[in-house]
């Protein structure tokens, strides 16, 4: 654990670094270098589990995952410090992350995930990526007098980080996963909740540590960029390797992965302050208990 948090420190300061070196905005660091880092372990899960015929840990490691980095990593996060969301947060961001999330259960539906459904993720994703770079410097605004690394101290930062992150998360799968093995739990209830939340250690410790550096947007883009190269890239690149079988996922599972990225995308409209606070926070945190109390009921 030790690892994970001491690479969540380096990987968050090398990356903030890179954004003020380059003009770009934090929270696009955090949607595409962050968070294509920290969704590493869901990547290697999910296409271990589609090579060896696995669809339920596959697609339930990305199932999982997702709805714990909104219920769980935001909401502790949104308790540590106010996360503010920004208007192209607001009407781009979060409501990609929550369209690829209703796109994904409306293909789940339908019994598979195939080489066709596969393109449509891969595209949509290269399209999105494209659109933020060419956006990402317009809503620059972190402070220009905070050190900056030079790009190679920065570059190793960020390697380093992601090296702790990826070893250390993988350390406690692989522990986790024998005991829950151990105690016959099922492939889909492993995917779920061990191996999501041993994937998301990564998510869940960047995002604390950029809460306590007071960089939310960094924590923000951090989330949604793991959400949608969760589903866009890692099922995407996992559904062209092999048609993934998605009957045993019911409507519950689909219900709490919407109704998480639904609680995200409405939330900013509530609050006064355009922001992810201790309400909110605590709204999501008891939706998590609760639906991890339904897993284990139904174990």
């Amino acid at each position: 654990m030790g690892l994970v948090v001491y690479g969540s420190v380096l990987l968050v300061d090398g990356a903030s670094s890179v954004a003020r070196k380059f003009g770009v905005s934090e929270f696009v660091i955090g949607l595409t270098i962050v968070g294509l880092g920290t969704s590493t372990p869901e990547l290697v899960v999910s296409i271990n589990g589609a090579l060896a015929g696995s669809s339920d840990i596959a697609l339930g490691n990305i199932v999982g995952s997702n709805i714990f980095n909104i219920l769980l990593i935001l909401g502790a996060t949104s308790l540590i410090s106010p996360i503010a969301v920004t208007k192209q947060n607001k009407t781009i961001d979060i409501p990609m992350m929550f369209g690829v999330t209703l796109l994904l259960c409306l293909m789940v539906l339908k019994g598979t995930l195939n080489r066709i459904d596969a393109a449509i993720f891969l595209m949509l994703l290269v399209a999105y990526l494209i659109y933020n770079f060419k956006t990402g410097k317009t809503d620059y605004t972190e402070e220009k007098a905070e050190k900056t690394q030079g790009v190679f101290v920065s570059s190793l930062m960020i390697i380093g980080g992601l090296a702790g992150l990826i070893f250390g998360g993988k350390l406690f799968v692989n522990n986790a996963v024998e005991i829950a093995h151990a105690v016959g739990a099922s492939e889909k209830f492993i995917a779920i909740t061990i191996l999501a939340v041993g994937t998301s250690l990564p998510e869940l410790v960047t995002s604390l540590v950029a809460a306590i550096k007071k960089k939310g947007q960094l924590a923000l883009g951090n989330i949604i960029g793991s959400n949608v190269l969760n589903i866009l890239l890692i099922l995407g690149a996992s559904a062209m390797i092999l048609p993934l079988n998605t009957a045993k996922f019911n409507y519950v599972d689909l219900g709490v992965l919407l109704g998480s990225a639904f609680i995200l995308f409405l939330t900013p409209y509530l609050s006064q302050k355009q922001q992810l606070g201790k309400v909110s926070g605590v709204v999501m945190l008891l939706c998590m208990a609760a639906y991890m109390t339904f897993l284990f009921i139904n174990l």
